[in-house]
């Protein structure tokens, strides 16, 4: 770990800066899921404890143009007040003027969240007129967001070169080594689960993950573009006709380390209360694959149980649907029971996450990664802007 961390930080007294991902989830303008949240307690309950001023930044939503109520940070604020027991500034913008006036009134002990960075324009262009304005209002720098390390925007990125120094928060540290463990010694067998609809959006993990692991499974809309490339009737079946070649070339050159389902639970509609079937090897007609099959459920559960490191993401199926969520499930599970058996696993990917908490398993397996598209990043091999810009111990 060559990156500063914050127990390398002298933090008394000083106006800490710390970029957190509160990118959460809202309804009717309350918190929905505050696991984002709660990740970050442990680093700002460090600086509250060692007597600095945490002033807290993230990017909530896509706001088009300029500041939008509905994607202010306000709730949030509201949420962390209530479960870290202390007083939290709201601050009515992200820099400027009133900011630093309620930073300089803020009492010891209490807590500034800044509003929503993405409501200046500049802050996904890494401009370094914002980044320089961001850095003005502390003394030094802590990233705590693994979900936004692979942006180079100007509160992740940009920052860093206005402070004297910079680094990683208690999230990001253990982000980083969970992954870096599963990349330079896993403990064999390694296995990997992908799942999702695109194999374009997971070609570079695949490729990456290949020449490491014993197994990589295959799940989700994706499983039919290999299929199809191996001439198997795929019926209405999501299909990338224009990645055929790529999934063919893939599977020549993994041999018997990639493993597709052999059966799959199909339906006659894209709904909960469709008609269904199992089918093996593909899918028939006017039937479309939903969900992995039965069989291909307990092939995966014994590869997955026999394994001492596993990764996994994305799901098996449309397992928001409840009638097609059983082998995104039962893979849930089968990490859970990896884990019992002293193997070394990992989550990540929005759905993956989803998945692993409806199962009540989040607790079951070693760590549930905060970000998806970080992960398959790092994992991949590519330097994240957030984490290689911190300043080197």
């Amino acid at each position: 770990m060559s990156k500063l961390t914050i127990d390398d930080l002298s933090l008394a007294g000083k106006k800490v800066l710390i970029r957190v991902d509160f990118n959460v989830p809202l309804k009717n303008g309350v918190v929905t899921d505050d696991t984002r949240i709660r990740e970050a307690l442990p680093t700002i309950r460090k600086v509250l404890a060692e007597g600095g001023l945490p002033i807290l930044m993230s990017h909530a939503g896509r706001p088009k143009n300029g500041p939008d109520p509905q994607y202010s940070l306000k709730p949030a604020a509201g949420k962390l007040a209530e479960l870290i027991g202390a007083k939290v500034h709201m601050a009515s913008d992200t820099v400027g003027p009133d900011v630093e006036a309620l930073i300089a009134s803020a009492e010891a002990g209490s807590i500034v969240l800044l509003e929503n960075t993405r409501f200046y324009p500049g802050e996904s262009k890494n401009d370094p007129e914002l980044a320089a304005k961001i850095a003005k209002l502390g003394d030094v720098f802590i990233n705590d967001a693994f979900g936004s390390a692979h942006r180079a925007h100007s509160s992740t990125e940009g920052v860093t070169h206005f402070v004297q120094q910079s680094g990683m928060g208690y999230l990001l540290q253990k982000e980083v080594e969970y992954l870096s463990k599963v990349l330079a010694s896993p403990e064999k067998p390694f296995v990997a689960v992908i799942g999702g609809a695109k194999v374009s959006d997971k070609i570079g993990v695949i490729e990456a993950l290949l020449p490491k692991v014993d197994r990589l499974l295959i799940g989700g809309g994706m499983t039919f573009t290999f299929l199809k490339a191996k001439g198997v009737e795929i019926g209405k079946s999501l299909c990338e006709e224009d990645k055929l070649d790529l999934a063919k070339n893939l599977m020549e050159a993994a041999g018997d380390k990639l493993v597709l389902p052999v059966d799959h639970l199909s339906a006659d509609a894209f709904s909960n209360d469709a008609q269904t079937q199992v089918s093996a090897p593909g899918v028939p007609g006017n039937w479309m694959g939903l969900d992995i099959g039965p069989e291909t459920i307990s092939q995966y559960q014994h590869i997955l149980t026999q394994a001492k490191t596993v990764v996994w993401n994305g799901p098996m199926g449309v397992f928001e649907m409840a009638n097609f969520a059983k082998g995104t499930i039962a893979v849930a599970e089968a990490l859970a029971a990896a884990t019992r058996n002293g193997g070394l696993t990992v989550v990540g990917g929005g759905d993956s996450v989803a998945a692993i908490s409806q199962a009540e398993l989040d607790d079951d397996v070693s760590h549930v990664s905060t970000g998806g598209g970080a992960m398959l990043e790092f994992l991949e091999g590519i330097t994240l802007p957030g984490v290689a810009a911190l300043s080197e111990k």
